[in-house]
């Protein structure tokens, strides 16, 4: 369900934006990466202007996504080491000798006096 309303309230309203946004931007624009010879054809790319944007939002998501990824290493790190923990108790208690039936139950302790 909440799937589904992100979908209606920010995806379809987004994607729509984005289309208009294309259309509105079709002239050719020139970008180039030679500030001091600007009309350089070698380092000179002419596209549409919409395609510079999208460009441009894919890399800042990529690099947005990269940075969020390295900053939450560590936390990665300690989720591994507990996951090693708990493992290790696992084996252990798998390990450890069973208790007879008796103790487990409770029955072998005497009844309370009052």
């Amino acid at each position: 369900m909440f799937n589904r309303f992100m979908l209606i309230v920010v995806f379809v309203p987004l994607a729509v934006i984005l289309i208009a946004l294309a259309v509105a931007n079709r002239e050719l624009v020139a970008f180039t990466l030679d500030p001091f010879n600007p009309g350089n054809p070698a380092l000179t790319l002419t596209l549409p202007l919409f395609i510079f944007l999208f460009l441009a939002l894919a890399v800042g998501m990529i690099v947005g996504s990269l940075a969020t990824w390295v900053k939450q290493g560590r936390y990665r790190k300690l989720a591994r080491q507990r996951g090693a923990e708990a493992e290790n108790l696992r084996q252990a208690v798998s390990r450890a000798p069973s208790v007879p039936q008796g103790l487990a139950q409770g029955s072998a302790l005497p009844k309370p006096t009052n």
